[in-house]
């Protein structure tokens, strides 16, 4: 079983929204209060599915260093690739982990999500585990959030122990090796992996 399979499966038939909490730090109640947003917005049953959608994405844009993310998950291609191709790969990049935020999202369903406590990984740098509690057994899911910049934002999450940007850059490096480095084709690679996530 691959490591997307393995991150899907491990969230099947799970659904989210976090308990309040007292936070520790600013991640912590970064987590506690939007992941529980972002969960009510997918389940808005007031809006159809391309308004949810759309008020996901621009949700999900708000939280995430998208740019930040997509250039780490390059490696050293992202030092020779030409500021176009890195603009269009980018652009893919957003709609892909748009799409994959969402199915996850959407595959959480009844259950809560609590704020168990953090560590800095790094000065600002913070691991925010949090532990699905209900009917389902236990899992824990945990977000890494930066809060240097003016606001926190989410750089990457975890279930059952493994980390989504970690899998998506042995991916990513694997069709760059595969084509000769061209940005171009991860680009078009990232289009069609994200109409399995629909």
């Amino acid at each position: 079983m691959n490591r997307r399979h393995l991150l899907l499966a491990a969230g099947a038939g799970i659904s989210l929204f976090a308990l309040p909490a007292f936070a520790a730090n600013p991640a912590e109640d970064f987590v506690a209060n939007n992941i529980h947003t972002g969960f009510d917005l997918l389940n808005d049953r007031s809006l159809d599915a391309v308004q949810r959608r759309d008020r996901f994405a621009s949700f999900v844009l708000g939280l995430t260093d998208t740019k930040r993310v997509a250039l780490f998950l390059l490696g050293q291609y992202a030092n020779t690739a030409s500021p176009a191709d890195i603009d269009a790969y980018v652009a893919a990049y957003q709609d892909y982990i748009l799409a994959v935020y969402q199915s996850y999202f959407a595959m959480y369903a009844g259950q809560s999500l609590r704020v168990m406590d953090s560590r800095e990984r790094a000065p600002q740098d913070f691991v925010v585990r949090t532990s699905i509690v209900g009917n389902a057994p236990q899992m824990e899911i945990d977000f890494r959030v930066r809060t240097d910049g003016p606001k926190p934002v989410l750089v990457d999450m975890s279930v059952a122990g493994v980390w989504l940007a970690l899998a998506q850059r042995d991916q990513f490096l694997a069709v760059l090796a595969q084509n000769n480095g061209d940005i171009k084709a991860l680009a078009a690679h990232l289009r069609d992996t994200q109409k399995l996530y629909r």
